[in-house]
Protein backbone atom coordinates (compact mmCIF):
# COMPACT_ATOMS: atom_id res chain seq x y z
CA UNK A 1 0.00 0.00 0.00
CA UNK A 2 2.92 2.06 0.98
CA UNK A 3 4.12 2.21 -3.00
CA UNK A 4 0.68 2.54 -4.36
CA UNK A 5 0.22 5.51 -2.03
CA UNK A 6 3.56 7.10 -3.00
CA UNK A 7 2.58 6.40 -7.20
CA UNK A 8 -0.50 8.30 -6.36
CA UNK A 9 0.90 11.32 -4.70
CA UNK A 10 3.56 11.31 -7.46
CA UNK A 11 0.82 11.96 -9.82
CA UNK A 12 -1.11 14.33 -8.49
CA UNK A 13 1.92 16.78 -8.36
CA UNK A 14 2.57 16.00 -12.16
CA UNK A 15 -0.97 17.07 -12.61
CA UNK A 16 -0.34 19.81 -10.83
CA UNK A 17 2.78 20.99 -12.38
CA UNK A 18 1.52 20.12 -16.29
CA UNK A 19 -1.87 21.66 -15.66
CA UNK A 20 -2.34 24.64 -17.81
CA UNK A 21 -0.23 26.44 -19.93
CA UNK A 22 2.28 29.06 -18.38
CA UNK A 23 3.01 31.36 -21.00
CA UNK A 24 -0.72 31.47 -22.80
CA UNK A 25 -2.11 34.48 -24.41
CA UNK A 26 -5.84 35.27 -24.91
CA UNK A 27 -5.91 36.64 -28.38
CA UNK A 28 -7.70 39.67 -27.55
CA UNK A 29 -4.50 40.79 -25.22
CA UNK A 30 -2.91 40.85 -28.59
CA UNK A 31 -1.93 43.00 -31.02
CA UNK A 32 -1.08 40.84 -34.40
CA UNK A 33 1.67 42.46 -36.28
CA UNK A 34 1.75 41.43 -40.18
CA UNK A 35 4.46 44.12 -41.62
CA UNK A 36 7.31 45.80 -39.31
CA UNK A 37 9.86 48.59 -41.01
CA UNK A 38 12.96 49.97 -39.76
CA UNK A 39 14.75 52.70 -40.16
CA UNK A 40 17.45 55.28 -39.11
CA UNK A 41 16.35 58.25 -37.19
CA UNK A 42 19.25 60.29 -36.56
CA UNK A 43 21.16 58.29 -34.32
CA UNK A 44 18.31 55.92 -33.37
CA UNK A 45 16.17 53.49 -35.24
CA UNK A 46 12.41 53.95 -35.51
CA UNK A 47 10.30 51.11 -35.96
CA UNK A 48 6.50 50.60 -37.29
CA UNK A 49 3.92 48.16 -36.98
CA UNK A 50 1.68 47.29 -39.34
CA UNK A 51 -1.13 45.73 -37.12
CA UNK A 52 -4.62 43.64 -38.01
CA UNK A 53 -7.88 44.62 -37.07
CA UNK A 54 -9.59 41.50 -37.10
CA UNK A 55 -12.69 42.64 -37.14
CA UNK A 56 -12.39 44.65 -40.16
CA UNK A 57 -10.94 42.02 -41.83
CA UNK A 58 -13.85 39.55 -40.76
CA UNK A 59 -15.63 38.46 -44.05
CA UNK A 60 -18.69 39.17 -42.57
CA UNK A 61 -17.89 42.49 -40.56
CA UNK A 62 -15.99 45.47 -42.24
CA UNK A 63 -18.61 47.63 -42.61
CA UNK A 64 -17.81 50.07 -40.32
CA UNK A 65 -15.53 51.76 -42.84
CA UNK A 66 -12.27 51.75 -40.23
CA UNK A 67 -9.04 50.96 -41.75
CA UNK A 68 -8.08 46.97 -41.99
CA UNK A 69 -5.11 47.79 -40.38
CA UNK A 70 -3.15 50.76 -37.62
CA UNK A 71 -0.03 51.54 -37.59
CA UNK A 72 2.44 52.46 -34.83
CA UNK A 73 5.74 54.18 -34.76
CA UNK A 74 8.20 54.69 -32.11
CA UNK A 75 12.57 55.66 -31.96
CA UNK A 76 14.54 53.81 -29.64
CA UNK A 77 18.18 53.55 -29.27
CA UNK A 78 17.46 49.90 -29.44
CA UNK A 79 14.47 48.19 -31.26
CA UNK A 80 13.75 46.25 -28.58
CA UNK A 81 13.30 49.51 -26.15
CA UNK A 82 11.58 51.17 -29.34
CA UNK A 83 8.82 48.03 -29.29
CA UNK A 84 8.39 48.31 -25.70
CA UNK A 85 7.67 52.53 -25.68
CA UNK A 86 4.92 51.45 -28.59
CA UNK A 87 2.95 50.11 -25.27
CA UNK A 88 2.30 53.88 -24.54
CA UNK A 89 0.10 54.11 -27.78
CA UNK A 90 -1.04 50.44 -28.14
CA UNK A 91 -3.93 49.16 -26.21
CA UNK A 92 -2.66 46.07 -26.35
CA UNK A 93 0.95 43.87 -26.63
CA UNK A 94 2.70 43.14 -29.87
CA UNK A 95 2.62 39.69 -31.29
CA UNK A 96 4.95 38.91 -34.15
CA UNK A 97 4.63 35.15 -34.66
CA UNK A 98 2.76 36.34 -37.61
CA UNK A 99 4.97 38.27 -39.18
CA UNK A 100 4.87 38.60 -43.17
CA UNK A 101 6.93 41.28 -44.12
CA UNK A 102 9.81 43.18 -43.00
CA UNK A 103 10.66 46.49 -44.62
CA UNK A 104 14.13 48.04 -43.85
CA UNK A 105 14.51 51.75 -45.16
CA UNK A 106 17.54 52.71 -47.83
CA UNK A 107 19.59 54.88 -45.10
CA UNK A 108 19.24 51.66 -43.00
CA UNK A 109 20.60 49.03 -45.17
CA UNK A 110 23.42 51.24 -46.23
CA UNK A 111 24.80 51.99 -42.93
CA UNK A 112 24.48 48.41 -42.05
CA UNK A 113 21.51 45.68 -41.40
CA UNK A 114 23.46 43.13 -38.90
CA UNK A 115 22.93 44.71 -35.63
CA UNK A 116 19.24 44.90 -36.61
CA UNK A 117 18.26 41.89 -37.57
CA UNK A 118 19.95 40.58 -34.61
CA UNK A 119 16.50 41.10 -32.77
CA UNK A 120 14.72 38.82 -34.92
CA UNK A 121 16.98 35.93 -34.87
CA UNK A 122 17.25 35.99 -31.35
CA UNK A 123 13.70 36.62 -30.45
CA UNK A 124 11.97 32.85 -29.36
CA UNK A 125 8.23 34.52 -30.10
CA UNK A 126 9.72 35.82 -33.65
CA UNK A 127 9.21 32.67 -36.05
CA UNK A 128 11.74 33.33 -39.40
CA UNK A 129 9.67 32.43 -42.51
CA UNK A 130 9.01 36.40 -43.34
CA UNK A 131 10.23 38.17 -46.07
CA UNK A 132 12.39 40.99 -46.14
CA UNK A 133 12.55 43.78 -48.23
CA UNK A 134 14.38 47.01 -48.51
CA UNK A 135 12.15 50.43 -49.42
CA UNK A 136 13.73 52.23 -52.45
CA UNK A 137 14.61 55.45 -51.85
CA UNK A 138 12.80 55.99 -49.25
CA UNK A 139 11.86 55.13 -45.37
CA UNK A 140 10.35 51.71 -44.52
CA UNK A 141 7.12 53.63 -42.46
CA UNK A 142 6.41 55.44 -46.07
CA UNK A 143 5.54 51.00 -47.32
CA UNK A 144 3.88 49.92 -44.36
CA UNK A 145 1.32 53.59 -44.48
CA UNK A 146 0.04 52.48 -48.07
CA UNK A 147 -3.28 50.85 -47.97
CA UNK A 148 -3.33 48.44 -51.21
CA UNK A 149 -6.29 46.68 -53.15
CA UNK A 150 -6.98 42.99 -53.42
CA UNK A 151 -5.97 42.02 -49.86
CA UNK A 152 -6.80 43.72 -46.96
CA UNK A 153 -4.00 43.66 -44.96
CA UNK A 154 -1.13 45.13 -47.29
CA UNK A 155 1.91 43.00 -45.64
CA UNK A 156 0.04 40.05 -47.05
CA UNK A 157 -0.44 41.72 -50.31
CA UNK A 158 3.59 42.33 -50.22
CA UNK A 159 4.04 39.19 -49.21
CA UNK A 160 1.76 36.82 -52.16
CA UNK A 161 2.91 39.84 -54.51
CA UNK A 162 6.75 38.81 -53.92
CA UNK A 163 5.85 34.83 -54.49
CA UNK A 164 4.12 35.62 -57.63
CA UNK A 165 6.23 37.91 -59.69
CA UNK A 166 9.55 35.70 -58.01
CA UNK A 167 8.08 32.66 -59.84
CA UNK A 168 6.33 34.43 -63.16
CA UNK A 169 8.18 37.64 -63.70
CA UNK A 170 12.15 37.18 -62.50
CA UNK A 171 12.97 40.35 -61.42
CA UNK A 172 12.58 40.01 -57.96
CA UNK A 173 13.57 37.14 -55.00
CA UNK A 174 11.77 36.25 -51.78
CA UNK A 175 14.52 36.03 -49.14
CA UNK A 176 14.26 35.34 -45.36
CA UNK A 177 15.87 35.73 -42.30
CA UNK A 178 17.62 32.58 -42.22
CA UNK A 179 19.22 32.78 -45.84
CA UNK A 180 20.21 36.46 -45.30
CA UNK A 181 21.66 35.69 -42.67
CA UNK A 182 23.85 32.57 -44.03
CA UNK A 183 24.38 35.20 -47.16
CA UNK A 184 26.22 37.95 -44.90
CA UNK A 185 28.46 35.69 -42.93
CA UNK A 186 29.53 33.18 -45.65
CA UNK A 187 32.67 34.36 -47.56
CA UNK A 188 32.11 33.14 -50.96
CA UNK A 189 28.44 34.84 -51.19
CA UNK A 190 26.98 38.40 -50.56
CA UNK A 191 23.62 38.95 -50.15
CA UNK A 192 20.35 40.41 -51.96
CA UNK A 193 16.59 41.61 -51.34
CA UNK A 194 14.16 42.55 -53.63
CA UNK A 195 13.48 46.42 -54.09
CA UNK A 196 10.16 48.03 -52.77
CA UNK A 197 8.42 51.54 -53.97
CA UNK A 198 5.77 53.23 -54.03
CA UNK A 199 3.84 54.32 -57.30
CA UNK A 200 1.98 57.53 -56.89
CA UNK A 201 1.43 60.27 -53.99
CA UNK A 202 2.39 58.27 -50.56
CA UNK A 203 -0.18 60.52 -48.87
CA UNK A 204 -2.83 59.70 -51.14
CA UNK A 205 -2.11 56.03 -49.95
CA UNK A 206 -2.67 55.94 -46.74
CA UNK A 207 -6.70 57.15 -47.53
CA UNK A 208 -9.68 54.91 -47.33
CA UNK A 209 -10.38 56.13 -50.72
CA UNK A 210 -6.98 54.61 -52.29
CA UNK A 211 -8.82 51.10 -52.09
CA UNK A 212 -12.56 52.26 -52.70
CA UNK A 213 -12.14 53.01 -56.31
CA UNK A 214 -11.01 50.52 -59.81
CA UNK A 215 -8.37 52.49 -60.10
CA UNK A 216 -6.52 53.14 -57.11
CA UNK A 217 -4.34 56.15 -57.23
CA UNK A 218 -1.64 55.02 -55.19
CA UNK A 219 0.17 51.28 -55.19
CA UNK A 220 3.42 49.47 -53.85
CA UNK A 221 5.48 48.30 -56.49
CA UNK A 222 9.06 45.80 -56.58
CA UNK A 223 11.42 47.85 -58.35
CA UNK A 224 14.86 45.92 -58.63
CA UNK A 225 17.48 43.52 -56.41
CA UNK A 226 19.18 45.77 -53.70
CA UNK A 227 23.11 44.08 -53.79
CA UNK A 228 25.11 44.25 -50.46
CA UNK A 229 28.47 43.76 -49.47
CA UNK A 230 28.46 41.92 -46.23
CA UNK A 231 25.65 43.82 -44.09
CA UNK A 232 26.16 47.23 -46.44
CA UNK A 233 24.13 48.00 -49.26
CA UNK A 234 26.35 49.10 -52.13
CA UNK A 235 23.64 49.38 -55.10
CA UNK A 236 20.55 48.44 -56.89
CA UNK A 237 20.03 45.70 -60.22
CA UNK A 238 17.54 46.74 -62.58
CA UNK A 239 15.18 44.65 -64.27
CA UNK A 240 17.50 43.01 -67.29
CA UNK A 241 20.13 42.65 -64.22
CA UNK A 242 17.72 41.20 -61.73
CA UNK A 243 16.64 38.32 -64.48
CA UNK A 244 20.27 37.60 -64.87
CA UNK A 245 21.05 37.03 -61.46
CA UNK A 246 17.74 34.94 -61.05
CA UNK A 247 19.26 32.74 -63.99
CA UNK A 248 23.06 32.79 -62.77
CA UNK A 249 22.01 31.23 -58.99
CA UNK A 250 19.25 29.13 -60.32
CA UNK A 251 16.29 30.97 -58.61
CA UNK A 252 14.57 31.86 -62.29
CA UNK A 253 11.15 29.40 -62.55
CA UNK A 254 9.35 31.67 -65.59
CA UNK A 255 9.54 34.47 -67.54
CA UNK A 256 8.93 36.53 -70.50
CA UNK A 257 11.49 37.58 -73.28
CA UNK A 258 10.63 39.55 -76.02
CA UNK A 259 12.55 39.07 -79.17
CA UNK A 260 12.34 40.76 -82.84
CA UNK A 261 11.12 38.97 -85.74
CA UNK A 262 13.15 38.88 -88.75
CA UNK A 263 10.83 40.58 -91.03
CA UNK A 264 9.79 43.01 -88.42
CA UNK A 265 7.06 43.24 -85.96
CA UNK A 266 7.98 41.22 -82.56
CA UNK A 267 6.68 37.81 -80.10
CA UNK A 268 7.25 36.94 -76.63
CA UNK A 269 8.64 33.31 -75.45
CA UNK A 270 7.87 32.51 -72.08
CA UNK A 271 11.01 30.29 -70.01
CA UNK A 272 8.31 27.87 -68.45
CA UNK A 273 11.52 25.68 -66.71
CA UNK A 274 15.41 26.63 -66.08
CA UNK A 275 18.17 25.19 -64.45
CA UNK A 276 21.67 26.19 -63.57
CA UNK A 277 24.81 24.30 -63.00
CA UNK A 278 27.37 26.60 -61.55
CA UNK A 279 31.11 24.48 -61.42
CA UNK A 280 34.54 26.17 -59.96
CA UNK A 281 37.93 24.82 -61.44
CA UNK A 282 41.19 25.65 -61.28
CA UNK A 283 43.27 26.21 -64.83
CA UNK A 284 47.10 26.39 -64.71
CA UNK A 285 46.53 27.57 -60.75
CA UNK A 286 43.92 30.19 -61.65
CA UNK A 287 40.56 29.90 -60.82
CA UNK A 288 37.77 29.80 -63.42
CA UNK A 289 33.39 29.46 -63.43
CA UNK A 290 31.74 27.23 -65.52
CA UNK A 291 28.18 28.27 -66.16
CA UNK A 292 25.62 25.82 -67.56
CA UNK A 293 22.09 27.19 -68.14
CA UNK A 294 19.37 24.85 -69.69
CA UNK A 295 15.70 26.50 -70.15
CA UNK A 296 12.61 25.66 -71.95
CA UNK A 297 9.94 27.67 -73.15
CA UNK A 298 6.88 28.07 -75.46
CA UNK A 299 5.56 30.23 -77.85
CA UNK A 300 3.57 32.74 -76.00
CA UNK A 301 1.97 35.39 -78.64
CA UNK A 302 3.22 36.45 -81.49
CA UNK A 303 2.68 39.71 -83.23
CA UNK A 304 4.02 39.47 -86.61
CA UNK A 305 4.44 37.48 -89.80
CA UNK A 306 6.53 34.35 -89.55
CA UNK A 307 5.85 30.55 -90.32
CA UNK A 308 6.21 28.47 -86.82
CA UNK A 309 5.86 25.78 -88.56
CA UNK A 310 9.81 26.32 -90.46
CA UNK A 311 11.71 23.92 -87.91
CA UNK A 312 14.68 26.78 -89.02
CA UNK A 313 12.59 29.21 -88.10
CA UNK A 314 12.18 27.46 -84.29
CA UNK A 315 16.26 26.94 -84.30
CA UNK A 316 16.42 30.56 -84.83
CA UNK A 317 14.18 31.75 -82.00
CA UNK A 318 16.01 29.12 -79.97
CA UNK A 319 19.46 30.99 -80.56
CA UNK A 320 17.83 34.10 -79.93
CA UNK A 321 16.36 33.57 -76.58
CA UNK A 322 19.63 31.92 -75.52
CA UNK A 323 21.23 35.32 -76.58
CA UNK A 324 18.69 37.16 -74.57
CA UNK A 325 19.39 34.46 -71.30
CA UNK A 326 23.14 35.25 -72.13
CA UNK A 327 22.99 39.08 -71.96
CA UNK A 328 20.85 39.53 -69.22
CA UNK A 329 23.61 37.21 -66.86
CA UNK A 330 26.72 39.13 -68.66
CA UNK A 331 24.34 42.28 -67.49
CA UNK A 332 23.97 40.96 -63.90
CA UNK A 333 27.84 40.01 -63.87
CA UNK A 334 29.02 43.67 -65.01
CA UNK A 335 26.99 45.38 -62.17
CA UNK A 336 28.61 42.77 -59.90
CA UNK A 337 31.69 43.57 -60.41
CA UNK A 338 31.32 46.98 -60.55
CA UNK A 339 29.63 46.98 -57.30
CA UNK A 340 32.59 44.25 -56.25
CA UNK A 341 30.27 41.91 -54.62
CA UNK A 342 29.82 38.55 -55.43
CA UNK A 343 26.60 37.85 -55.07
CA UNK A 344 26.40 34.62 -57.48
CA UNK A 345 28.46 32.75 -54.97
CA UNK A 346 31.26 32.00 -57.35
CA UNK A 347 33.05 32.12 -54.42
CA UNK A 348 31.54 29.14 -52.81
CA UNK A 349 31.87 27.05 -56.01
CA UNK A 350 35.98 27.86 -56.08
CA UNK A 351 35.70 27.04 -52.33
CA UNK A 352 34.30 23.63 -52.91
CA UNK A 353 36.62 22.97 -55.92
CA UNK A 354 39.83 23.78 -54.14
CA UNK A 355 39.50 24.68 -50.51
CA UNK A 356 43.44 25.12 -50.24
CA UNK A 357 43.14 27.85 -53.02
CA UNK A 358 40.38 29.18 -51.22
CA UNK A 359 41.93 29.76 -48.21
CA UNK A 360 45.07 30.99 -49.36
CA UNK A 361 43.08 34.02 -51.53
CA UNK A 362 39.88 34.34 -49.89
CA UNK A 363 41.10 37.63 -48.31
CA UNK A 364 41.83 38.88 -51.68
CA UNK A 365 38.31 37.39 -53.48
CA UNK A 366 36.89 40.77 -53.97
CA UNK A 367 39.73 41.34 -56.10
CA UNK A 368 39.59 38.05 -57.97
CA UNK A 369 35.87 38.32 -58.79
CA UNK A 370 36.51 41.28 -61.12
CA UNK A 371 38.61 39.88 -63.52
CA UNK A 372 37.34 35.99 -62.91
CA UNK A 373 36.77 34.16 -66.10
CA UNK A 374 33.58 33.19 -66.37
CA UNK A 375 32.22 30.72 -69.28
CA UNK A 376 29.33 30.26 -69.89
CA UNK A 377 27.01 27.52 -72.37
CA UNK A 378 23.34 28.75 -72.57
CA UNK A 379 20.73 26.07 -74.15
CA UNK A 380 16.91 26.98 -75.41
CA UNK A 381 14.50 24.45 -76.35
CA UNK A 382 11.32 25.66 -77.15
CA UNK A 383 9.18 22.86 -76.63
CA UNK A 384 5.33 23.88 -77.60
CA UNK A 385 3.45 26.78 -80.10
CA UNK A 386 0.31 26.86 -77.98
CA UNK A 387 -3.25 25.24 -79.18
CA UNK A 388 -2.69 26.24 -82.65
CA UNK A 389 0.60 25.35 -84.82
CA UNK A 390 1.26 28.28 -86.74
CA UNK A 391 -0.16 31.68 -86.54
CA UNK A 392 -3.29 33.14 -88.56
CA UNK A 393 -1.40 36.22 -89.66
CA UNK A 394 0.74 33.78 -91.48
CA UNK A 395 -1.94 33.34 -93.51
CA UNK A 396 -3.94 36.75 -93.86
CA UNK A 397 -3.82 37.83 -97.66
CA UNK A 398 -2.84 41.48 -98.52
Amino acid sequence: MTRISSLIALLLVVAVLLTGCWNRRELNDLSIVAGLGIDKWKDKYMLTVQVVDPAEVAAKQGASGRSPVTTYSATGDTLFEAIRKMTTVTSRKLYFSHLRILVLGEELAREGIAETIDLWSRDPETRTDFYLLVARGMQAQKVLEVLTPMEKIPANKLMASLEVSEKAWAPTVSIQLDELITDIVSEGKQPVLTGVSILGNQEEGTKMENVQTPKPAVNLIYKGIAVFKGDKLVGWLNAEESKGYSDLTNKLDSTIIELGCPEGGKLAVEIIRANTKVKGKLRNGEPEVDIAIRSEANIADVECNIDLMDTEMISLLETKVEAAVKNHADYALKKARKLKSDIFGFGEAIHRAAPRYWRKHKEDWVEIFQHLPVNMHVEVKIRRLGTTGGTFIHEMKE
